[in-house]
């Protein structure tokens, strides 16, 4: 959902208090920008920070950052999130996913059986609020992970919902390239 005006404004950074200016400036500093969704998290210095250290911890996983793309597009997708399809449409073609990696990703599939596995395992993680059955689990097994990254398969299902609730709740605007919500066949 994207409202024409958010329903909650991002914080200016020129008014945010020196901590949290700090850490709106470390993000410009690493990605050039401060997007909308950071500073809409601003408002609360509490939710930015967790988000920033679980995000930041989890890039440290075993997951390659083109994996974590293709759970952030399976996982937005299932959430319905424009704004978290746009951001990671640009950053997973960064990460070097093709088109047809990130339409296949936001379909819950994947261009081999172990994408096809991660992104299937997420979305089902989201559409059934962490009830897997015992045959989901197995085949994400089945498809070489182990249950260490079944549970960071989890965390990063909790970091991207967290940033899609955010910014359905928002109304944030959108400042990346804008991707249809649908699926094209």
């Amino acid at each position: 959902m994207t409202a024409a005006s958010p329903r909650i404004a991002p914080l200016d950074p020129a008014s945010a208090d020196p901590a949290v200016a700090a850490t709106l400036a470390s993000v410009k500093a690493k990605l050039g920008v401060v997007p909308n969704l950071f500073r809409t998290f601003a408002r609360s210095p509490a939710a930015l920070d967790g988000y920033l250290a679980l995000s930041d911890a989890l890039a440290g996983g075993r997951l390659s950052a083109g994996q974590r793309e293709i759970v952030a597009l399976s996982v937005g997708q299932a959430n319905r999130c424009g704004y978290c399809l746009a951001a990671h449409t640009l950053i997973g073609k960064g990460t070097g996913l093709s088109e047809a990696d990130i339409h296949a990703a936001r379909t819950g599939t994947g261009a081999d059986p172990h994408d096809t596995a991660l992104a299937a395992f997420a979305r089902r993680l989201t559409e059934q609020r962490g009830v897997v059955s015992d045959d989901e689990l197995a085949a994400f097994r089945r498809a070489g992970f182990d249950d260490a990254v079944a549970l960071e398969v989890v965390a990063l299902v909790a970091l991207n919902t967290l940033t899609n609730y955010t910014n359905h709740l928002a109304g944030t605007a959108v400042d990346f390239p804008p991707v249809p919500l649908e699926i094209a066949g």
